[in-house]
């Protein structure tokens, strides 16, 4: 098929390989533009916009797609068979969504209707979801309200962070993508009820809550592992949390934040939670032991 691909971080990548191996014929692929990033404000580019020139693919990246004439005349004169998008970050406006023969086709981290929206994957890991999957879905005017060709289910571990599931959901998306093509599938509306919403994320949304229960605090670290991070603050100086152990689910015994031993064991709204690995101010991400060597933490203090 004749197809255009439009993708821009990691996650995207293993599906425009696999429909480049399945034989489709990628006529331009659109991507993020590059922008500076890092001290020295080189230039950064999307992962899928360098995977593309490495198959010698035309990238296109545009600042916006609604109204943009010369993308929409672009895209019409291709005359595609369908449009795949993976994570892209553009609405696709009316007028190309009606462009391709098949449509448009949307690689989404969910089973919606729940997770709607730009978070999915951590999300699902926050609210304490023991499933997720992927569909492919058929894209309208709505946020990923479509209907839905094909979806497979992964479990959800709770060793999984956004980070493991992620890769897997990866992979996931780009055999069902080629797969739907292959197959395509008649289209199922989604269902209204149980639609969920999963907002664009910030680093101040990492901050942890002691006063959540153990578990909660436990989702929230997976999911924000490793986007937006997690952290907290001890007298005055912020304090990253890289991972966590659950010693206790119920017990409460001391104020939310509360060190309760030299393990780094802390008190939280219910229950009682380890910290694992740690990094302070400067330094990298390191085991609780090494951590404790180098940064004074009393018993009874407290994060805040």
């Amino acid at each position: 098929m004749r197809l255009v691909f439009m993708g821009s971080p990691d996650f995207a990548v293993p599906a425009l390989k696999a429909l480049i191996d399945a034989g489709h014929e990628i006529i331009a692929v659109y991507s993020q533009p590059p922008r500076p990033a890092g001290r020295g404000k080189a230039l950064h580019y999307q992962p899928v916009h360098l995977a593309a020139e490495s198959y010698n693919i035309d990238v296109r990246t545009p600042l916006k797609l609604k109204g943009n004439k010369e993308e929409i005349e672009f895209l019409k004169d291709s005359k595609l068979d369908a449009i795949i998008v993976a994570a892209y970050g553009l609405i696709l406006p009316k007028d190309i969504l009606s462009l391709p023969q098949k449509g448009c086709l949307n690689i989404h981290a969910s089973l919606l209707p729940r997770w709607r929206g730009a978070s999915p994957i951590q999300s699902s890991i926050r609210a304490g979801d023991k499933k997720t999957g992927i569909c492919i879905m058929q894209m309208d005017e709505g946020l990923d309200t479509g209907d839905i060709l094909l979806k497979a289910e992964t479990d959800i571990t709770t060793a999984d962070t956004a980070s493991t599931l992620h890769d897997r959901l990866s992979a996931l998306g780009a055999e069902l993508i080629v797969k739907s093509l292959i197959e395509q599938p008649h289209p199922i509306a989604q269902a209204e009820n149980g639609a969920t919403y999963a907002p664009r994320l910030y680093r101040e949304d990492g901050r942890i809550d002691w006063s959540c229960t153990a578990q909660e605090i436990d989702c929230q670290i997976r999911a924000f592992t490793p986007w937006p991070g997690n952290f907290t603050t001890l007298n005055g100086q912020t304090i990253r949390i890289g991972s966590v152990e659950i010693i206790e689910p119920n017990q409460k015994i001391a104020p939310p934040g509360t060190i309760l031993d030299d393990a780094l064991t802390i008190a939280c709204g219910q229950g009682l939670l380890r910290l694992t690995t740690l990094q302070k101010p400067g330094r990298a991400m390191m085991d609780a032991d090494a951590f404790l060597r180098g940064f004074m933490v009393a018993k009874g203090a407290c994060f805040e």
